[in-house]
C-alpha cells in the first residue's frame, strides 16, 4: 500500500512510477485538489487505473462532477475495514471495461 497525503502528492507518486499501482482509493472531498479533479488528471495518463471513491455524501451528488463515461466505484461512509477490503477486492477482480 502506498499512501499520499493529498491529491497533488498522489499525482506525484503515480508520475514517479517506482511501483505499479493497481487501484486508487480516494475520498471525494479533500483539502486542495478534490477527488473528482484528481481522477480527471489521473485518467489523462492512466486511463485504465481502477478507482474507488469513498464519501459521506450521496453517490449521485459527486457523480455529477465526473465525466459520464468515467468508470469508478463508490464506497459510502461510514464503512469498516472489512467492507473496504471487500470492495477493493471486488474492483480488482472486475474485468476492464
Amino acid at each position: 500500500m502506498i499512501e499520499a497525503k493529498n491529491g497533488e502528492a498522489a499525482l506525484e507518486v503515480l508520475a514517479q512510477g517506482k511501483q505499479p499501482i493497481d487501484i486508487l482509493v480516494t475520498d471525494v472531498v479533500m483539502p486542495g485538489m478534490d477527488g473528482p479533479t484528481l481522477i480527471r488528471h489521473v485518467r489523462e495518463k492512466f486511463p485504465d487505473l481502477k478507482v474507488v471513491f469513498m464519501s459521506g455524501y450521496a453517490e449521485d451528488s459527486f457523480r455529477q462532477r465526473l465525466d459520464k463515461d468515467m468508470a469508478i466505484h463508490f464506497l459510502a461512509k461510514p464503512f469498516s475495514l472489512q467492507q473496504l477490503a471487500t470492495r477493493v477486492k471486488e474492483v480488482l477482480q472486475d474485468q476492464p471495461s
